[in-house]
C-alpha cells in the first residue's frame, strides 16, 4: 500500500466542497445485466425546505441469509424528524438510532420480505416531509451457492490505473481532485475497467482464471489516489475507472471467459477526503476521532506490531498502539468495535459480492482491524456464501503469525476465524532466498525444502495463496538479478506448488523495478501496450525482446497445462532434499504418489551440464522409462539418469500405471 502525502485542512475543505456538488438522488443500479434498469432510490417531496437524502446501502435483496438490514440515512436535520414506513409488505422497522444531527441508522426486519419497493416518510415538526423510496431486489437463483476460487485457479493481480487505458475520456473528472499525469510515477495514468475488459481475450489465452484487481472504489484524494486504498465512497466505483455498471459488466463478461473477479476490500481504514470527515455518522466512528477533531495533527499512528494481537504477553497499550492507530493522516482508522460501523462494513462487502457476482475477496491489511470484528465479518460473508473464498493479507514471514488467522486453526487463546485463505508471505520470502542465495548447508534451495515442514502449523496450507510478487513487492525478475532461468524456476514453483497461485501483471514479460526499499510507482508501472502508440505491446506481440518472448511462451504453456491438470490442483506432494544444487518435487494424481500420473519438477541451479541420477526417485517412477517435458513437448528418458544441460526448471509429465 502506498503511503500517501500529507493532507492539509485546506485540502479537506476543498474535498468537502467538491463532494457536496455531487448528485445523490438518483442512482443507476444494474440487477440483471441483460436488462439494466435505472432505479430512483430517493425521491424528495416538493417543499421549499426539502433536503437531499442519501441512503447506504443503495438497495438490497430479499431472501438473504441475514434477515436484518441496517440502512444509514443521511439528511440535514434528520435527528429531529420522524421516520416511518409508509409502504411495505411484510417488512418492519426493528429500531432507529439517531446518532448525529444528520444521520440515522434504521434497522429493518426482512425475514418475510419479498422483492418490492419500500416507501419511507421523513416528517419534520413544521409539517414538511420527504419520501424515500427503497428497492428490495430478487436474488439470482444460484447466488448463495457461488463457488469461490480454489487450487484449480491461477490469480492474476492487476493495478487497474496501470494496466490498460481503453477510455481516455474518463482519465479526468470534474468532481475528482487529482488529474491524470502519466509522466508522474505516483500520479494517475488512466487505466480503467474498459481496459481490463479489452484485455480479457489476452488473459484467457494466457491461461489465468481469476482477476484480483486493486481497489476500484472512489478515491477522491488530492494526491497519490491511483492505488485505490483510501476510499472516499464505499458504494461507488471511481469515475476515472468507470461506473458500477461497468464493473458488473466486467464480472459477467469475465465469467463468460472462464475468469472470476476477486474484489480488493479494506475494512481497516478509509480516505481522509471521505465526506464523513466533515460530518461523522457517530461520535465513535473512527479510532482517535475525538483527538483528531480537537487537533487534526494529534493522530496516533499504528505501530505496525502485528504480533501484538496474538501475543499472550502483550500489554494492552501495545495492542491498541497497533490496532487503533492510523496508517497515515490520509488514511483514517475506522472503529470496527462500533456496532453501526461494523454492520456497515459487513453489509458493504456482501453488497459487492451480490451485486457484481464476485468469486472472492482479498482483504487488505487483515490483522490491523479489530480481531473480534474480523470474525464477525468473515462469518457473516461465509454464512451468505458457504462456498466462497476470502484471502487475508497478513504481511509476516512467520508461519505461526499467519496461521493464527486462517479458518479451522485451533488457537490456544480460543480465537476463531472464518477466513479460509491467507497470503503466504512466509513461503514467498523463502522462495526469493532460495533462488538468490548460494547453495550451502543451510542456504539456497534447502530453504524451500525445510520451510514446507512449517505446514503443520496451518489448518489447511493448500488453501493459502502463494505469489511471486504483488503491488507492494519489488518485481521478481529484478529481485532475481534479471536472470531468466531463475525467474522461470521461481514462477514454476509458484504455479506447481500445493497452494493457490497468484501472479502479478507484467511478470509474464519480465517487468522490472528497483530492488532497494519501496518503489511503488515503479513496481506498478504501465503494462506495455496498454496505451495507444506504446512502442512495446504484449497484447500485439510488438517490441518484446528475446527474454520477454521466452518468458511469455513459458508462462502461456505452463498456465494452460496447469488449467486442466487435477494432479496440480488437488494432488499429493512429495519432495526430496536438495543435493548438488538440485531440488525435486513430485505432484501426483493419487495419494501417496503411487500409481497415478505425476509431474516431476526439477529445480537446477547449476550453470554447467549436470547429471541427475534417478535411483532416489524409483519408488515413484520405477516402471517408467519415458516422460514428457511439458514446456518443450520432448520425450525424456527416465531409465537411469537425466542430463540437465543448464540452470533452470525441467517439468516432466510421467504417465500413470495402467490398471
Amino acid at each position: 500500500m502506498a503511503m500517501a502525502h500529507l493532507f492539509t485542512i485546506k485540502q479537506q475543505l476543498i474535498s468537502f466542497a467538491t463532494q457536496a456538488k455531487r448528485a445523490r438522488i438518483t442512482l443507476a443500479v444494474p440487477h440483471k445485466l441483460a436488462s439494466l434498469v435505472l432505479l430512483s432510490v430517493v425521491s424528495v417531496a416538493a417543499s421549499a425546505n426539502s433536503q437531499s437524502i442519501k441512503v447506504e446501502p443503495e438497495f438490497w435483496w430479499a431472501g438473504m441469509n441475514n434477515a436484518e438490514l441496517q440502512l444509514l440515512i443521511y439528511q440535514q436535520g434528520i435527528a429531529n424528524k420522524r421516520i416511518q414506513l409508509a409502504k411495505a409488505d411484510k417488512v418492519k422497522i426493528k429500531k432507529i438510532d439517531k446518532t448525529s444531527p444528520n444521520h440515522a441508522f434504521v434497522y429493518l426486519d426482512l425475514s418475510a420480505a419479498t422483492a418490492q419497493q419500500l416507501e419511507f416518510t421523513l416528517s419534520a415538526a413544521d409539517g414538511t416531509s420527504s419520501t424515500l423510496n427503497y428497492q428490495l431486489l430478487t436474488r439470482q437463483a444460484d447466488s448463495a451457492s457461488r463457488q469461490g476460487f480454489n487450487n484449480s485457479d491461477v490469480i492474476y493481480l492487476i493495478t487497474p490505473d496501470r494496466f490498460v487505458n481503453a477510455n481516455p475520456d474518463n482519465d479526468n473528472h470534474p468532481d475528482m481532485l487529482e488529474a491524470a499525469n502519466r509522466s508522474d510515477k505516483n500520479g494517475r495514468h488512466g487505466g480503467d475497467i474498459a481496459g481490463i475488459r479489452k484485455a480479457l481475450p489476452y488473459l484467457q489465452a494466457l491461461g489465468v482464471t481469476q482477476l484480483w484487481i486493486n481497489p476500484l472504489l472512489e478515491n477522491n484524494q488530492p494526491q497519490v489516489s491511483y492505488h485505490g486504498y483510501a476510499t472516499t465512497d464505499f458504494y461507488q466505483i471511481d469515475p476515472r475507472f468507470g461506473s458500477n455498471e461497468e464493473y458488473a459488466a466486467l464480472a459477467l463478461e469475465a465469467k463468460q471467459s472462464g475468469i472470476g473477479i476477486i474484489k480488493d476490500i479494506i475494512v481497516n481504514h478509509m480516505g481522509s477526503s471521505h465526506p464523513w470527515m466533515q460530518d461523522f455518522p457517530d461520535q465513535q466512528w473512527l479510532n482517535g476521532q475525538a483527538k483528531w477533531q480537537a487537533n487534526p495533527k494529534d493522530i496516533m499512528y499504528t505501530s505496525h506490531r502485528r504480533t501484538s494481537v496474538q501475543d499472550p504477553y502483550a500489554a494492552t497499550v501495545d495492542i491498541n498502539g497497533f490496532e487503533k492507530g492510523w496508517f497515515t493522516d490520509t488514511m483514517p482508522d475506522m472503529n470496527q468495535t462500533n456496532p453501526h460501523m461494523a454492520t456497515y462494513l459487513i453489509q458493504n462487502s456482501i453488497w459487492w459480492v451480490e451485486y457484481a457476482g464476485l468469486s472472492g475477496i482479498r482483504e487488505d491489511t487483515y490483522s490491523y482491524a479489530d480481531k473480534d470484528f474480523l470474525t464477525q465479518w468473515s462469518t457473516a460473508i461465509m454464512n451468505e456464501y458457504p462456498n466462497f473464498t476470502i484471502v487475508g493479507e497478513e504481511w509476516s514471514n512467520n508461519p505461526i503469525t499467519v496461521s493464527y488467522w486462517q479458518a479451522g486453526k485451533q488457537n490456544k487463546d480460543g480465537y476463531v476465524s472464518q477466513t479460509n485463505s491467507m497470503m503466504d508471505f512466509p513461503l514467498y520470502e523463502s522462495l526469493i532466498a532460495a533462488m538468490t542465495e548460494p547453495e550451502g548447508w543451510d542456504t539456497g534451495l534447502i530453504k524451500l525444502y525445510e520451510f514446507l515442514s512449517n505446514d503443520i502449523v496451518y489448518a489447511d496450507p493448500t488453501k493459502l495463496v502463494l505469489f511471486e510478487g504483488n503491488h507492494d513487492t519489488n518485481r521478481l525478475f529484478s529481485l532475481l538479478e534479471e536472470d531468466l532461468e531463475l525467474t522461470q524456476m521461481a514462477m514454476a514453483y509458484v504455479l506447481t506448488s500445493n497452494r493457490i497461485p497468484q501472479i502479478f501483471y507484467g511478470s509474464e514479460i519480465l517487468m522490472e523495478s528497483p530492488t532497494n526499499g519501496r518503489n511503488d510507482g515503479a513496481v506498478r508501472a504501465d503494462m506495455p501496450g496498454g496505451w495507444d502508440n506504446d512502442d512495446i505491446s504484449v497484447f500485439e506481440g510488438k517490441g518484446l525482446n528475446s527474454d520477454q518472448t521466452a518468458m511469455l511462451d513459458f508462462m502461456t504453456t505452463l498456465l494452460n497445462y496447469r488449467k486442466n491438470n487435477h494432479m496440480i490442483h488437488h494432488g499429493d506432494l512429495r519432495h526430496f532434499a536438495p543435493k548438488d544444487g538440485i531440488y525435486v518435487q513430485l505432484r501426483c494424481a493419487e495419494k501417496g504418489c503411487s500409481n497415478g500420473t505425476k509431474l516431476m519438477a526439477i529445480y537446477n541451479k547449476n550453470s554447467d551440464p549436470t547429471t541427475l541420477a534417478l535411483a532416489r526417485f524409483y519408488p515413484f517412477i520405477s516402471a517408467k522409462t519415458v516422460g514428457r517435458n511439458i514446456i518443450t513437448n520432448e520425450q525424456v528418458s527416465l531409465s537411469d539418469s537425466i542430463t540437465l544441460q543448464n540452470k533452470g526448471v525441467t517439468l516432466i509429465e510421467i504417465a500413470g500405471d495402467k490398471q
